[in-house]
């Protein structure tokens, strides 16, 4: 089939070209033998008035009244990769190398890989990366839209027309490649796709991109090659023969947009942040920092929750070597970095992975396995290879470009169940018949067989808040494979216990003990986490019952409570020292309260837990295991009391805790062994602001059995307060 233009036939082929919606423009466009010693070069330059070929000084004749210029000649060019001079309709002129000089670079194993899911540096590829290509500079941009008639890299150095630089589809993988020489890293550009049943445009910013605009901008940034320096080796060493299981771990969660802000409020860069951070978290005992998502977000009410650009940290805060800069900078001061990362859903703003190419790609078509009800965003499809592949990739990006040392993996529940938060008949059974997502589950068990086995030392958290059983247990029997699991259960119901007037408190006493039914049956972390203080849920301290001394007493006895139970620790920024306000992330946080002793306390006792937590073994060496910890008396409710013990090989701690006002004076408790109990923690001490009722720094035991033990000491119990005893040797 043929167009008359001009009286001039057009070929099907060059009017799809014409109209934008050729999906092979190399077969048309570039040099081509015609016959033995003859050569035809041909371009596609809208607006063009003359073009000609400058090796040869050879001008172009335009095809009719088209776009399309054309030359053919015995003569051969010296250079394969000529130049192009071209005119525009004001005069310009403009000297190019033309892009479809270039052979395809993207070869058939990496599409391969990519189309069985297992390219774990797939984002090397895909994406827009800077290349010398026969001594030429210059960029391959290649993306993946399968669905897609015609896609094209658009950009300032195109005006943002579609026309000019069509990509090349690598048959059926689906994947777009092309190669524009001379262009530059910082270069905004976006892929201008057709879709292919309605004809529409859709311009959207780069999946696999590596640096993007300050929201509310969109385009994709050409990044730079790295040139960072990593002098992190010590820490990686450390990291892979570490015992993670038995050596304490304390997290300070912050989101980096409102920990702390410039004079004008604005964001800090990641550089400025290492600094303030790790002096901060490092003075105050924690061992690990956990980032709310840095990866690309357009909303900043989102959290980062939101994601759009899972292979880029956020411009807010500066450049990728900016943020490799951060990483680098806590490892060499012994501080481990954790990434919130978000592989359940994607929000469905238009210009990202929402209805890709035309179609549902990334997520599922049917709503009944796409909406997610609760956010308003959509599910990622991952029985699909490529959207398996994007995720795995993304994991190992963070591990292995910038070096994180694990993933937090946020909304685990919702990717297990296929009736997640739907009513009846608004969810699909598996091919089983239940509510399980079985694709999720393995796409899950695959991240941490993945990571944990190309990055040794890597942990990956689970955010599940169900009883789905072995979720820290090894896939090979069975298990999801996470290293640690949130503790959502004794945190609710930690929390709805001290929100109790401390005079009902003996009404709800199994709050307190039930959650040892089940502390070792998973890797826990005990989180007191950002969810816990926004939304009307009240700051942690205005959570506690009673007056302003009763308020802080209670947080600091929930802080020793949490301190001394089996578990990782997990405190959101603020409620280290006692914000009162709920955490607002368009500003920082309320830093002047620490001129208030109240405050100064909770933070101190924060600071001391961490040191305790640190230095004695009995709080960190079985913290999985049944044989870290015993009760003494869980049946005290009457009075409120919960008394328990903490065991490492070599060690022996009392854990006795008042969750009454009430000073209890002659207390007895049982122990194990005749000797003298120190009390090494004190949560009612004067140091953070307590009444500093206690026991004259220790007790020796009684020949008085008591509590099924032959020994027993007898204590002072401070209102609203924790001790901690040690047995001296």
């Amino acid at each position: 089939m043929v167009t008359v233009i001009n009286s001039m036939q057009i070929p099907e082929d060059l009017q799809r070209l014409l109209d934008a919606r050729h999906h092979a423009p190399f077969k048309l466009l570039g040099p081509h033998k015609l016959a033995p010693g003859q050569l035809c070069v041909r371009s596609h330059i809208p607006g063009a008035k003359t073009v000609r070929i400058k090796a040869v000084d050879a001008p172009m004749q335009r095809m009719g009244n088209t776009d399309i210029f054309e030359w053919s000649g015995y003569e051969a060019l010296a250079d394969r990769h000529y130049r192009l001079v071209w005119e525009d309709q004001s005069g310009h002129h403009h000297d190019i190398c033309d892009p479809y000089s270039f052979n395809p670079q993207i070869s058939d194993y990496d599409l391969h890989l990519f189309a069985e899911g297992k390219h774990w540096h797939i984002y090397r590829i895909l994406g827009a990366h800077s290349r010398e290509i026969d001594g030429i500079q210059g960029v391959l941009f290649a993306t993946w839209a399968p669905n897609a008639e015609r896609v094209s890299v658009v950009g300032d150095f195109n005006a943002w027309d579609g026309r000019r630089h069509p990509m090349q589809v690598h048959g059926s993988s689906g994947v777009w490649e092309l190669f524009i020489p001379e262009l530059d890293t910082g270069t905004l550009y976006k892929f201008e796709i057709r879709n292919r049943q309605t004809g529409d445009l859709l311009l959207k910013s780069d999946p696999y991109g590596n640096h993007f605009e300050i929201r509310p901008e969109t385009s994709s940034i050409v990044a730079e090659d790295s040139a960072f320096q990593w002098r992190d080796n010590a820490w990686f060493t450390r990291r892979e023969q570490a015992d993670w299981q038995h050596e304490p771990l304390s997290i300070y969660e912050v989101h980096l947009g409102s920990w702390q802000r410039s004079e004008e409020n604005g964001f800090l860069n990641y550089r400025e942040l290492a600094h303030r951070l790790v002096d901060y978290v490092s003075s105050y005992g924690f061992t690990h920092i956990e980032l709310l998502p840095i990866t690309e977000h357009p909303l900043d009410a989102s959290w980062g929750y939101q994601t759009t650009g899972y292979f880029a940290p956020t411009s807010r805060h500066g450049s990728p070597d900016d943020f490799r800069y951060f990483v680098d900078y806590c490892h060499r001061h012994g501080i481990g970095v954790i990434l919130d990362w978000v592989p359940a859903h994607f929000p469905k703003d238009s210009h990202a992975l929402a209805h890709f190419d035309g179609s549902a790609l990334y997520e599922h078509e049917d709503p009944k396995k796409r909406e997610h009800r609760d956010w308003g965003t959509h599910i990622y499809n991952y029985s699909r290879s490529e959207v398996k592949n994007f995720l795995l990739a993304s994991a190992i990006y963070w591990l292995e470009e910038f070096h994180i040392d694990g993933l937090r993996v946020d909304a685990v529940a919702s990717m297990l169940y296929l009736d997640y938060s739907r009513e009846e008949g608004d969810w699909i059974p598996n091919i089983y018949g239940g509510n399980e997502n079985l694709e999720a589950i393995d796409f899950l068990r695959e991240l941490n067989e993945l990571t944990h086995g190309q990055h040794p030392g890597s942990l990956t958290l689970a955010e599940e808040s169900t009883a789905w059983p072995q979720v820290t247990r090894p896939t090979w029997v069975g298990g999801l494979g996470f290293s640690m699991k949130w503790n959502m259960g004794w945190m609710h119901d930690s929390l709805i216990y001290m929100s109790k007037d401390p005079v009902h408190r003996h009404y709800q006493h199994d709050q307190l003990t039930f959650g040892l039914l089940y502390a070792f049956t998973e890797n826990f972390v005990l989180p007191f986490s950002h969810d816990e203080v926004v939304h009307g849920k009240a700051s942690m301290l205005h959570k506690m019952p009673g007056d302003e001394w009763q308020q802080f007493a209670n947080l600091r006895l929930l802080y020793t409570y949490m301190f001394t139970y089996p578990g990782k620790k997990l405190l959101f920024m603020g409620t280290e020292f006692g914000q009162g306000d709920e955490w607002n992330h368009n500003q920082a946080l309320a830093w002047y309260v620490l001129d208030y002793p109240l405050h100064k306390g909770v933070q101190k006792l924060v600071s001391e837990l961490n040191t305790l937590y640190k230095s004695e073994h009995a709080l960190y060496q079985y913290e999985f295991e049944q044989q870290g910890f015993e009760w003494i008396d869980c049946h005290d409710a009457s009075q409120s009391v919960l008394s328990y013990l903490r065991r490492s090989d070599d060690e022996l701690l009392v854990v006795v805790l008042n969750f009454t006002p009430v000073p209890r004076k002659k207390y007895r408790l049982g122990v194990p062994s005749q000797g003298y109990y120190r009390e090494i923690f004190n949560s009612d001490s004067t140091h953070y602001a307590g009444s500093n009722l206690g026991n004259g720094g220790g007790i020796a035991t009684e020949n008085t059995p008591w509590m099924g033990h032959a020994q027993s000491i007898c204590i002072t119990l401070p209102p609203l307060a924790g001790l901690v005893f040690k047995l001296q040797e």
